[in-house]
């Protein structure tokens, strides 16, 4: 077992995020035990409270990784006064569930985080998801506030991520991936055609 003294608590930190993530990435969020993620980086589970505040927390951070991952896959779209790159947004959102299931399927609605107050750093990661969408839809009314395009954007990707939601399980074929994406392009395509004629 390490001894407390080769690590500083931001490196055991570090590995403790790290081991809890590749067991969510493997196993799913169900197999996430506080004694055998401190085991895996040679401390005891004490090591991990010192370092987050409860599991709560510490899946808090792993929720924000994936944030992290998303809001930069989104990135990658390049923004245009085209309505198609809202098709493209929301395939990249939907490959990335496909993709990462057990990493994403309890972003939004974790049992342990219900309920808990949700930091700033935190909010700051979601919104972050949200911001490609909303510069699109910037770019196609840029007339628009920013308060309705937020609530747009919000209401496109609760659109999508309720698709995947319901629709995307551990295991899965190519036929049901062309479903998948078939029903959340019809969503956008409507959804983009009566919000741009309005």
């Amino acid at each position: 077992m390490a001894r407390r003294s080769e690590h500083s608590q931001e490196q055991i930190k570090t590995m403790i995020l790290d081991a809890a993530e590749q067991v969510v990435i493997t196993e799913g969020f169900s197999a996430l035990k506080a004694r055998d993620i401190a085991k895996e980086v040679g401390y005891t589970a004490g090591s991990l409270y010192m370092v987050y505040a409860n599991m709560a927390d510490l899946i808090l951070h792993i929720h924000a990784r994936t944030l992290a991952a998303i809001a930069l896959q989104l990135q990658q779209i390049p923004l245009s006064k085209t309505e198609s790159v809202m098709e493209s947004l929301a395939l990249v959102y939907m490959n990335y569930s496909v993709q990462n299931f057990n990493r994403w399927r309890f972003i939004f609605d974790d049992h342990l985080l219900l309920g808990a107050e949700i930091p700033d750093w935190y909010q700051d990661k979601i919104d972050h998801v949200y911001a490609q969408f909303e510069l699109q839809l910037a770019q196609l009314k840029p007339q628009l506030d920013a308060l309705e395009i937020k609530m747009t954007a919000t209401a496109f990707f609760a659109g999508v991520h309720g698709i995947c939601a319901l629709s995307i399980t551990r295991t899965h074929d190519n036929d049901s991936i062309k479903q998948l994406e078939a029903t959340v392009l019809i969503l956008v395509r409507h959804f983009m055609r009566g919000w741009v004629s309005k």
